[in-house]
């Protein structure tokens, strides 16, 4: 949608998903091939949603929440000064399920608190713990997609090691007409986080 509408768009990633546990069944990926499918499928996904600027940042996968906290601020903090964006999308810390995720929003708001706060973006978090909606209410933005549905189907096609056993259970009710999953597929939902500073 931002790049549709002209907004240069960088995703800085910073980990492949290379230590993924399923590596399929028959298998399709060893422990040694799993790190390039996953680079490729990054890539691939990449390009079907329009992404030109994609920084993959080297960090081991599952590692994230033991890095330095200092670093990943850091790290985070030099992207901002050098993108000078509008809009931050992370994941809301604590309700992103992997630590990994969580590890990375944590490092984004901490970055974020430190900033102006007249200078400080937007920044919107994903959250999809089962607690979520209990703990932190609902999104207070929802973004209907639905006329990019076949490219978000083409970034989770992409990345087809990690959303294959997902595509199985949904490209059928998408192609039935449910309700609920067509709802998923043409919805995104944002927590814009709230900074006390």
């Amino acid at each position: 949608m931002h790049i549709a509408n002209g907004t240069p768009v960088t995703y800085a990633c910073l980990t492949l998903g290379e230590m993924g546990r399923n590596l399929g069944n028959p298998p399709f990926a060893t422990r040694e091939s799993l790190p390039k499918i996953r680079k490729q499928e990054l890539i691939k996904a990449a390009e079907a949603m329009g992404i030109q600027d994609l920084r993959m940042l080297g960090f081991r996968d599952k590692t994230i929440e033991f890095e330095n906290d200092e670093k990943m601020v850091q790290l985070v903090e030099a992207l901002i000064h050098e993108l000078n964006p509008s809009l931050v999308i992370s994941f809301y810390p604590e309700y992103s399920v992997h630590p990994d995720h969580d590890a990375t929003g944590r490092a984004v708001v901490r970055a974020m608190e430190r900033m102006d706060k007249d200078a400080r973006p937007t920044l919107h978090c994903v959250a999809f713990a089962n607690n979520h909606e209990q703990e932190i209410g609902p999104p207070d933005h929802i973004i209907n997609v639905s006329k990019f549905a076949e490219q978000k189907k083409a970034a989770m096609k992409a990345h087809l090691s990690q959303t294959a056993w997902m595509l199985k259970e949904m490209e059928p009710k998408w192609e039935n007409g449910d309700k609920v999953a067509l709802e998923w597929l043409h919805t995104e939902r944002f927590w814009t986080y709230p900074f006390h500073n």
